[in-house]
C-alpha cells in the first residue's frame, strides 16, 4: 500500500545499510512503498530489498564490491540511507581503547566509507544524489555522561554530514542526518518514551526526495515524547 505522504521515488535506486536490522527493515519497507528500488546491505545474510547484499560496511573493499553489484543489478544509486550503528556506555575512565575504537568504527567510520563510495558513483554517473545518516541527540545537541564513545561518534557523523553537504552542493549531492531519541518498535514496556520507528523511516524517505536538497547539511531532530 502506497503512502501519499511520502515522495514519489519511482525509478530511483536507494541503498539501505543495516538492512537486516530493525530500523533498516522499516526504512526499506517505506522506501519500497514510495516506489524506490531498494538494495539492502548488511553483514548478515538477509532478504531485504529488491537486491540483498552481504557486506561489512566498515570494509572499504567490501563496500566497493557491494555498490558495484547494486549498479550492475539495479543501476547506479540515487540515494543512500545509512542505518548501521551501535550504542555502548561505560564510565569514561573504565572505557577500554578497543571498545572506544569499535564504537567509532561502527558509527563513524562506516558512515565515511559508505558515503564516500556513494559520492564517487553519483559523481561518475551524474546522478542527483541523496545521502542520509543516523545521528542522535548526543551528537546533535550535547554529550551524555558515561557515553563518551557514542557521543563522540555521533557528533562526528553530524560534522561529516555537514562537510559532505557543503563540498558537493554544486554537484547536486545532498547529505543530511536524522537524529532520533529512543526508537520505538512497538514491543517496549508501556509508557516508554521516544519516537516511533515508522516516523524515523518516513523522515529518511523524505530526505531521499526533493526535500533532501532543501535540507542538505541539516540535522532533523526526531525526539518524539522524549523531551
Amino acid at each position: 500500500m502506497s503512502d501519499s505522504s511520502l515522495p514519489d521515488l519511482s525509478g530511483r535506486v536507494v541503498v539501505v545499510t543495516g538492512a537486516h536490522g530493525r530500523l533498516g527493515r522499516v526504512v526499506a519497507r517505506h522506501l519500497a512503498e514510495a516506489g524506490a528500488r531498494v538494495a539492502g546491505l548488511d553483514r548478515a545474510p538477509h532478504d531485504v530489498g529488491d537486491l540483498s547484499v552481504v557486506a561489512d560496511v566498515t570494509d572499504e573493499a567490501a563496500v566497493a564490491d557491494a555498490f558495484a553489484r547494486v549498479a550492475s543489478d539495479l543501476g547506479e544509486p540515487d540515494g543512500l540511507v545509512h542505518t548501521v550503528g551501535m550504542w555502548a556506555g561505560a564510565p569514561f575512565a573504565e572505557t577500554a581503547l578497543d571498545a572506544w575504537q569499535t564504537v567509532l568504527d561502527v558509527n563513524l567510520t562506516s558512515t565515511f566509507v559508505v558515503f564516500r563510495e556513494a559520492v564517487r558513483r553519483m559523481q561518475a554517473s551524474g546522478h542527483t544524489g541523496r545521502l542520509v545518516a543516523l545521528a542522535s541527540g548526543q551528537g546533535a545537541d550535547k554529550g551524555v555522561a558515561e557515553q563518551a564513545a557514542y557521543s563522540a561518534s555521533k557528533a562526528g557523523v553530524v560534522r561529516l554530514v555537514e562537510s559532505v553537504a557543503a563540498e558537493y552542493r554544486a554537484d547536486e549531492v545532498s547529505a543530511a542526518a536524522v537524529a532520533p531519541s529512543m526508537i520505538l518498535f512497538g514491543d517496549e514496556e508501556e509508557g516508554t518514551r521516544g519516537v516511533e520507528a515508522d516516523e524515523v523511516a518516513r523522515l529518511c524517505v523524505t530526505l531521499c526526495g526533493s526535500a533532501g536538497g532543501v535540507h542538505s547539511g541539516s540535522v532533523l531532530r526526531a525526539y518524539g515524547s522524549m523531551r
